[in-house]
């Protein structure tokens, strides 16, 4: 994963639940496979490092602190997982139900054993995978409470990895998880950053989960393309409209980002009006109005 200068390596924490010795990033909720002195997903200028300095745990830790997953019907076959306290950027994952098996998405910064055995009710998870760095949380360990199930990781986002492990299989473009699930690859928030197209979903109209490469705004009919959210990048019109574009190419009716937002309706006209809109404003269109 990139580095940062002067990086160096504590001793792993004794009291880690899984014996292994690796951390959790406070800020992002990633996990690492050694603590270097500042979490480079975080120290980038898509997300932020605390003016309080950088913070690390361990799952014993946040067990300790009554760390706990709850679960929730979103709609049939959709369930929605939530930890609190919140662990790093507070996700909200998704669980897709299939009659061939579930697809875990946006993995919590936080399992233990009753949340597993809470996903492993609903069915077999045959993978696991996250639309950007920002929601790796921890994906590697919820794949080993799953029965070591594959952990898909987009190509170009690979290096964002913290915690190698044979688990990890890397996919680029797009990639039927399921029959009528697949991964695709818009790129535009990082380069990786992916969506899922669940066809079932809506009551058969399409489901379109955009983690925040797309993100769905409280007024529930519009959505947003940034860089960096936190700080308010954005995204340039042309990727914008290209990541629209991308994702319409599968129907969808509703839309669900990686937090407890939603487009309910004509997600996918949604989506193209708001990258026209977005688009609009970066060109100047109405510069009038300001």
């Amino acid at each position: 994963m990139p580095t940062t200068p002067g990086q160096s390596h504590a001793a792993p924490p004794s009291d880690d639940t899984t014996g292994g010795g690796w951390w959790i990033c406070r800020t992002c909720g990633v996990e690492h496979a050694e603590r270097p002195d500042v979490c480079a997903i975080c120290a980038d200028e898509r997300q932020w490092v605390p003016a309080s300095g950088q913070a690390w745990t361990t799952l014993a830790e946040l067990a300790a602190g009554g760390e706990r997953v709850t679960v929730t019907e979103l709609e049939p076959g959709l369930l929605g997982l939530s930890s609190a306290p919140r662990v790093g950027i507070g996700q909200q994952s998704k669980l897709v139900q299939t009659p061939a098996g579930n697809l875990l998405w946006d993995p919590l910064g936080f399992v233990d054993d009753d949340a597993a055995a809470a996903v492993l009710a609903l069915g077999p998870v045959v993978a696991i995978a996250a639309s950007h760095p920002h929601m790796f949380g921890v994906q590697v360990e919820w794949s080993r409470r799953l029965g070591g199930v594959p952990v898909l990781v987009a190509e170009a986002d690979a290096g964002w990895v913290a915690r190698p492990d044979p688990v990890i299989e890397t996919w680029s473009g797009e990639r039927e998880v399921l029959p009528g699930v697949v991964l695709s690859q818009p790129g535009g928030h990082f380069p990786g950053s992916a969506v899922v197209h669940w066809a079932d979903g809506a009551d058969g109209r399409g489901v379109l989960l955009s983690g925040d490469t797309i993100m769905a705004n409280p007024d529930r009919v519009s959505v947003s393309f940034m860089r960096s959210y936190p700080n308010r990048i954005p995204l340039s019109g042309a990727v914008a409209q290209r990541v629209a574009e991308r994702v319409a190419r599968r129907p969808f009716e509703r839309l669900y980002n990686n937090f407890e937002e939603v487009v309910p309706a004509d997600a996918r006209e949604v989506v193209l009006r708001s990258a026209e809109r977005h688009a609009a404003w970066v060109r100047g269109d109405f510069d009038h109005l300001t």
